[in-house]
Formats: C-alpha cells, sequence, structure tokens
C-alpha cells in the first residue's frame, strides 16, 4: 500500500517558520523522526520511508501554496496513489492554534492551495488534515497573518500539535481516515 503525505506551504527562507507553512514543518518533523531526508524532484521536495508495511511518500510543493494541486497531481499519478490514500496538510484559520481536524473531505474555505487542488485533482472528495493557526488578525489581513511568524508562545506549544499530527498522519495510513477521526479528532 502506498500513502502520499502532501504538506502545504511557501518555498523560501521568508515563509520558513510562518502560519501558512505548518504542512511543511509537519513534514519536515514526520521525515527528521523517520530518518528520511527531502531531496528536490519534479514540482516538489519528497521523501519516503516504511512504516508498518506501508510506503508513505510526503511532498512539499515547490509550486508555491496557489499551484499545490500541480504537485499533488503529478505525485499521485506518478506514484499510482488513489486520491484517497492522499493526506493533505493544511493550515486553518477557522480552528484554534493548535487544534487539528482531520476530515475525509470537504470544501476548500477560501484557502487557495486547496482551491488550486479541487480545480486539478477533481473535486473535494481528498482526505485533510487542517492544522488550526488561529485568527488572531483584524479585517482584511488575514493574508499578513498567516504569511507572519508564530509568537514565541506558539513555537513552544508547536511540538505537541505537530506530533499530534504525526500521530494522526500515521494513523491515516494505517487504520484509515475514519478510525482516525474517530481517535483524534477533538
Amino acid at each position: 500500500m502506498k500513502y502520499l503525505i502532501v504538506g502545504l506551504g511557501n518555498i523560501g527562507p521568508e515563509y520558513e517558520l510562518t502560519r501558512h507553512n505548518i504542512g511543511f514543518l509537519t513534514l519536515d518533523r514526520l521525515a527528521d523522526q523517520k530518518g528520511a531526508k527531502f531531496e528536490m524532484d519534479r514540482l516538489a521536495y519528497h521523501a519516503d520511508f516504511k512504516f508498518k508495511g506501508r510506503a508513505i511518500h510526503l511532498i512539499k510543493p515547490t509550486t508555491y501554496m496557489n499551484l499545490s494541486g500541480k504537485a499533488m497531481k503529478y505525485w499521485m499519478q506518478e506514484l499510482k496513489v488513489p486520491k484517497e490514500n492522499v493526506l493533505v496538510i493544511v493550515d486553518d484559520i477557522a480552528l484554534p492554534f493548535a487544534k487539528l481536524r482531520m476530515r475525509a473531505k470537504g470544501s476548500s474555505a477560501g484557502h487557495n492551495g486547496l482551491k488550486n487542488i479541487e480545480e486539478l485533482t477533481g473535486g473535494q472528495n481528498y482526505p485533510r488534515l487542517k492544522f488550526g493557526v488561529g485568527d488572531d488578525f483584524s479585517k482584511g489581513r488575514q493574508v499578513d497573518y498567516v504569511l507572519s511568524n508564530f509568537t514565541k508562545q506558539e513555537f513552544e506549544e508547536l511540538p505537541f500539535a505537530m506530533d499530534k499530527a504525526i500521530d494522526m498522519t500515521l494513523g491515516f495510513c494505517t487504520i484509515g481516515v475514519s478510525r482516525t477521526m474517530t481517535q483524534f479528532n477533538d
């Protein structure tokens, strides 16, 4: 069984530690824990490892957030991974900071990375793990907020939330989306 885990974010040092890059940050931590190394490949940084008999492929698209679907579509085809075995890790301003929620499908909720994935992969029927980044911004300042760095206190709490996100990701690959949602969603 093959799985593709897509962490959303933007490439470049200016975006590295921003809220919008929580998908990248979570995959970096997962790869470190599993001894996997990211290498630049077609449209993404790619790493893979084996876990409980499953081949797990991680990608961090290099297409920038708004074109994430291009990389996801390419890697799904390249690796022959069905959509139900793809998990997208994405920041979510509708959830409080560090709250995690897995969904089997759903709308983009205005997230440009998810909108592009919907357009290029044919709809909303793909699993996603939404990572809450909070909504502490004034009207019209959403872009500035998601492209800003985490606060010092958030940085201190981040490893615990990322570890839970990793547990949920590995659960997705082993026990499936429904059981993972039941076990982990708050």
